[in-house]
């Protein structure tokens, strides 16, 4: 008995939870690492994301923002209108040239009636202070109300771009010295002018519904043109991907058999998902525009290429949201007597309608920010008219906003930048609009079993 009781083995010593042992400690401190970890890389991804938001609004608010030069100008029936028929038809063989003069003239005399002390202030100085862009809005004006004929009126024109960055910061005195566009003493008269109050800075609705324009004129550019072609495209993106990918996602995650066959389509549509949209671009060009023989530039070809695009993303999106939907749902309507029709109808696509709504609207906005595609299929071309109504529309010339911010970045001029910045914030207005409608409809029709 002694023996045996010596040669046992004695028991471990006692141990307290409250006291941690070598290997806890390292597994806390790892743990503590990997939430370090995860917490950097939020913070740097939300920086980046602050300083990327920061500088597209530092840079795209100035587009917003338009100076304007007010002055009171005599329009001249002798010049503008030889026969003196005020006949629109007859009047309009009157080239821009005139009304550019009469403007000059009406500047000349705003600016002879200040007491100005400008050394070296050359005639070219005053007359080069007004848009190029001026003269054809003035002729528009009269062309659509010719009794203002023989009349002086008050004009709110485009000043240069110069100038127009001068106000804003991005022309000085300093540069203006180098600018072979702008001297400084056409500075000195910009703020001789404005101290008199005839030029001023307010918000420039044009560029929201203007068109573009040359790069002669770049206070002149708007988005109207590409917001009317983007808006065309997602009718026809909506009209089409919606549809035929729902219907497409129902019948191969409901009543397709299970075999090799159905194995091949979900697998290439997998693959299509993630092929490079400038794929779609290529079909959409060599399909679309060289065999079907539609028209370049068109919203309907656009439409066309991005409804491709789209279709297998709404596909994955929506079937995974009728995976979501329990089998038991099935289930329960086919044990009552409900066809297969009538349980998938009536009960698995409500329930998943909220996931089917949000991967359409991401999809959607997937598409309306995609260039390359377009590009191919030259939306990229300069269009200054507006497309009609549909449908007649869809088949004319127009732009898209994601093109127009490329069509702007490839200028040379600073003020095309100011404008591709604003026109990236309304591109990501559209966008956010897009998502928040996501939310919101997801949280709407969202139903808890």
């Amino acid at each position: 008995m002694t023996d045996l009781s010596h040669d046992m083995p004695r028991p471990a010593a006692a141990t307290s939870l409250y006291t941690q042992d070598a290997r806890t400690r390292r597994r806390n401190a790892a743990e503590k690492r990997f939430r370090a970890y995860g917490l950097a890389a939020i913070c740097v991804a939300v920086l980046a994301l602050a300083v990327l938001m920061f500088t597209i609004i530092r840079d795209g608010s100035g587009a917003f923002r338009q100076t304007y030069l007010s002055i009171p100008v005599a329009l001249d029936a002798q010049v503008l209108d030889p026969q003196g028929n005020r006949d629109p038809a007859e009047m309009s063989s009157v080239l821009t040239l005139s009304y550019g003069q009469v403007l000059d003239q009406a500047l000349d005399a705003a600016v002879g009636g200040m007491d100005l002390q400008i050394e070296s202030l050359q005639e070219s100085d005053i007359d080069g202070l007004i848009s190029r862009d001026a003269s054809a809005q003035l002729r528009n004006r009269v062309l659509n109300d010719p009794e203002l004929l023989g009349q002086t009126v008050d004009v709110n024109v485009l000043v240069n771009g110069r100038i127009d960055g001068y106000f804003k910061g991005r022309v000085t005195m300093e540069t203006a010295e180098r600018d072979s566009n702008t001297t400084p003493q056409q500075l000195m008269l910009a703020d001789a002018l404005a101290d008199a109050g005839l030029l001023v800075t307010r918000f420039n609705r044009e560029f929201l519904t203007g068109p573009d324009a040359s790069d002669q004129r770049p206070e002149a550019a708007g988005v109207g043109v590409a917001i009317l072609g983007s808006l065309y495209m997602m009718l026809v993106v909506l009209f089409l991907s919606v549809p035929i990918g729902v219907a497409a996602s129902i019948y191969l995650e409901e009543f397709a058999p299970k075999n090799r066959w159905t194995d091949i389509i979900e697998v290439n549509i997998s693959n299509l998902a993630a092929v490079p949209s400038i794929v779609f671009g290529i079909l959409g060009l060599a399909v679309f525009i060289n065999f079907v023989g539609l028209p370049q530039s068109a919203p309907i070809v656009g439409g066309l290429v991005l409804t491709l695009m789209t279709l297998p993303t709404i596909i994955i999106a929506t079937r995974a949201a009728l995976k979501a939907v329990p089998p038991s749902i099935r289930d329960a309507a086919l044990g009552v007597g409900a066809s297969k029709m009538q349980s998938v109808t009536h009960h698995v696509l409500p329930l998943a309608m909220p996931g089917i709504l949000t991967g359409t609207i991401l999809g959607l906005a997937q598409a309306l920010g995609e260039t390359a595609p377009l590009l191919l299929i030259g939306m990229v071309a300069f269009v200054r008219e507006y497309p009609a109504a549909p449908p007649e529309g869809l088949f004319d010339p127009a732009s898209a906003l994601p093109v127009q911010v490329y069509n702007w970045t490839q200028r040379s001029d600073p003020a095309f930048v100011e404008r591709a910045s604003g026109a990236i914030i309304v591109l990501l207005v559209f966008l956010l609009c897009m998502n928040l409608l996501a939310i919101y409809l997801r949280r709407k029709f969202e139903r808890r079993w």
